[in-house]
């Protein structure tokens, strides 16, 4: 057994019914303190980064896989920014969300409340441990991470720092933890602590999820793997299409919301194609398509059945050309992951389709996916995007690590 893992998560158990209770006052104070604390030890955050990316790259891990690891200015200042947009939310804790009365006086409310301990499992990218500490905070949560090997200096750089800092403004000891190992079956031990943790929620690869699924003997809310699509419909402004496939395939190619797969309608295939697929391979893209897309791009690698069920998380893109929307539709719920998909059309009416049928966690006309994000819908930094459909979907904010409890006021009532 692994002492760090087990006196962790009872630590973060016994703080949990502590944190439940702050006000919303001092959980701001605390996020603000980490906020501070971040912009401040920017120096010693990088430097540690700076040790995973080179150990990353002796490793031989992918160019998108150094990218979702890569830390920089930018991206701490997208950190803080994120906790002062989480900062301006509501608290959900507390709020009401049914009251009621019942016939015999009993009156009833239905209030919503932290879910007490969250154990939070993830791979490479090192920004999580500052969302899911953060999220988890604002809604009365205690968190235990457990980050990925390759970014095991950055993750214990930042919770050493944001752990401390909500420390000093009254969060109680134990409340942010991280499991500082990189020993796979710690991952399995950590799962093992039902007594202590009341939700799992994986975020990473296909592999990670699966993984967590099958072993942990806590309930976990399941974060998706991200087999996006976009379709370009017959009716698609060709040059709006253009700039959204694009976007969604490369502006960044790691992250679970690009898109891995573009259909096209036959009827603007030949016109279509050619002009992104130069814009794709210039931007150094890789095009794997269907014997027609073929036909119009000879020079492609011919798509394999494995291609239309992948998360590429890189620069690869499959093509397939399809009769029309309910084909495209078809197509997608076939092969697709429930997460994000978008079409591009000036059809009102096949638009109204695509977006009702498709049993996806978020469905886009005439934008792209890379905005299924907890911070470009307005909810602050998120925990994950969930495809599941019990308790949480899509991108998971302060709301969905709530639950609820009913509070009944009596006045002598029993039941007969």
């Amino acid at each position: 057994m692994n002492n760090e893992i087990e006196n962790k998560c009872k630590k973060a158990h016994d703080a949990a019914g502590h944190l439940a209770v702050l006000g919303t006052k001092q959980k701001n104070e605390a996020l603000k303190g980490i906020a501070a604390a971040l912009d401040k030890a920017r120096t010693h955050i990088l430097s540690e980064n700076k040790k995973d990316i080179e150990a990353g790259i002796k490793k031989g891990l992918s160019k998108a896989l150094i990218e979702r690891l890569t830390l920089n200015d930018k991206r701490i200042d997208s950190m803080i920014e994120g906790i002062e947009q989480v900062v301006s939310l509501p608290d959900p804790v507390g709020e009401v969300i049914e009251n009621f009365k019942r016939p015999n006086g009993l009156k009833i409310k239905k209030v919503r409340v932290p879910i007490g301990t969250i154990a939070i499992i993830y791979e490479s990218r090192p920004n999580v441990t500052v969302d899911a500490a953060v999220l988890c905070i604002k809604a009365g949560n205690c968190v235990v991470l457990k980050g990925g090997s390759d970014a095991i200096n950055s993750n214990i750089a930042i919770a050493g720092i944001i752990a401390e800092a909500a420390y000093s403004k009254g969060i109680p000891d134990g409340a942010i933890s991280l499991i500082g190992t990189t020993d796979r079956e710690d991952v399995k031990e950590l799962l093992s602590k039902k007594q202590y943790i009341d939700c799992v929620i994986p975020r990473g690869s296909a592999g990670l999820i699966n993984m967590v699924i099958e072993n942990s003997r806590i309930p976990v809310i399941e974060t998706g793997v991200g087999n996006c699509h976009a379709y370009v419909e017959r009716t698609a402004d060709l040059k709006m299409a253009e700039e959204i496939v694009f976007n969604a395939k490369v502006q960044r190619p790691s992250v679970c919301n690009a898109i891995e797969t573009l259909l096209v309608d036959e009827e603007i295939a030949g016109a279509f194609l050619p002009k992104i697929a130069e814009r794709l391979k210039n931007a150094g893209v890789e095009i794997r398509g269907c014997e027609r897309t073929r036909a119009i791009l000879p020079g492609i690698r011919s798509a394999a059945e494995d291609d239309w069920y992948a998360e590429y998380l890189d620069l690869i893109i499959a093509v397939k050309i399809v009769r029309n929307t309910d084909e495209a539709i078809e197509h997608i719920s076939r092969y697709g992951s429930h997460h994000s998909e978008t079409m591009i059309t000036k059809n009102k009416k096949e638009a109204e389709k695509f977006t009702s049928r498709l049993d996806s966690a978020a469905v886009y006309v005439n934008a792209s996916t890379r905005f299924t994000d907890g911070f470009e819908f307005g909810l602050g930094a998120e925990i994950g995007i969930s495809t599941q459909k019990l308790h949480a979907r899509g991108p998971m904010g302060l709301k969905e690590l709530t639950s609820y409890k009913y509070v009944v006021q009596g006045n002598g009532q029993v039941r007969k």
